[in-house]
């Protein structure tokens, strides 16, 4: 077993299907200049000393051509890992994204493979409004897509080398406050999470979310840095005498429901938690999905805590009070309780 962070265990997912496949590669932009960072977030730091220039690519700032470039690579056999600077820049790349990778394969009648796998970091680090949204939701409505979102080290490795042998395009979201990215690039308010990752190969399934913490009397289901929020508030509810069971769901396309619906069956009450905006968020899918399939063993409305409908504030204590706390997730509990 070896202790790493959430970015060292995505660079040693690279390093092992790079060298399981000659057909993988990485492109983006300063993902290993030299004396650069390794991308924006260490990620792919020292992969071009194994593997060279012509395996790890760096791009022109052009998300569009990154995103191109991609999916014709994928389409004539390649395996691509594009890397994003920060995941608002997806938006450039929309039509690559939505349009040609999420549908060559149904264009084509199955002829036509797209295995490439889209990084991207969100949430909001102080970062203002461009720089810090959590996207999940506009992804999730693409059919075609798969969309993973790895809150830990060992998850972060075993999904990440599944993406990179799925033969459908997979968006991975990956929080800039979880990498435990060290020196010039650690982030404020960063949490380290650490964990153990075995030196043995391993894949972790798309699908299969997580108990991370087991309760009776309500069921969280979050992602991302909200897994670790829901984690705090759940320590504090506890302290009252309310049993949180913290869900994390690992794969948002495709989800696990069996899992939510096992857990709410015990608990009869449901609160969704994310960074993204509430309106038509991925957890208004789940919530509808689950009143849909298993309204009945509830017994109070599903609660949503979520990012306010508006851009994410510069100022940190308004991006604060923006982004659900801990403390804002308690109290909601709270409220579901008396319901």
């Amino acid at each position: 077993m070896a202790t790493l962070s959430i970015a060292e265990a995505l660079r040693e997912a690279i390093r092992e299907e790079m060298r399981r496949d000659e057909r993988v590669f990485c492109l983006g932009e300063d993902i290993d200049i030299e004396g650069g960072f390794g991308g924006a977030f260490t990620v792919t730091l020292g992969l071009s000393k194994e593997f060279g220039h012509e395996r790890i690519l760096d791009t022109p700032i052009s998300e569009i051509m990154i995103a191109g470039a991609a999916v014709g690579a994928a389409m004539t056999g390649m395996i691509p890992i594009a890397d994003v600077q920060y995941g608002d820049f997806l938006f450039c790349m929309m039509d690559q994204l939505a349009n040609n990778a999420a549908k060559m394969t149904y264009m084509s009648g199955g002829t036509v493979k797209v295995p490439m796998v889209m990084r991207a970091p969100v949430g909001a680090t102080t970062r203002g409004a461009q720089h810090a949204q959590s996207l999940e939701g506009f992804f999730t409505h693409i059919p075609g897509l798969k969309i993973i979102c790895p809150s830990t080290a060992y998850d972060a490795k075993g999904l990440l080398k599944t993406a990179i042998r799925d033969n459908n395009p997979v968006v991975v979201f990956e929080h800039k406050l979880l990498y435990g990215s060290k020196g010039n690039r650690a982030e404020k308010a960063a949490l380290s999470p650490v964990g153990e990752v075995p030196d043995e190969e391993y894949l972790i399934p798309f699908g299969e979310g997580v108990i991370r913490r087991e309760g009776k009397d309500i069921t969280i289901v979050a992602n991302l840095l909200m897994v670790y929020r829901a984690m705090e508030a759940a320590d504090i509810l506890e302290k009252e005498g309310i049993s949180v069971e913290v869900i994390d769901p690992r794969t948002l396309v495709p989800f696990d429901y069996e899992l939510v619906i096992h857990s709410i069956r015990k608990t009869s009450r449901l609160m969704i938690v994310e960074e993204d905006t509430k309106r038509n968020g991925w957890g208004a899918e789940v919530a509808a999905q689950i009143a849909e399939d298993a309204l009945y063993y509830l017994d109070a409305p599903i609660v949503r805590v979520a990012g306010y409908d508006v851009p994410v504030p510069f100022a940190p204590v308004m991006e604060n009070y923006v982004v659900p706390s801990a403390s804002r997730i308690a109290e909601a509990a709270r409220k579901l309780m008396k319901s």
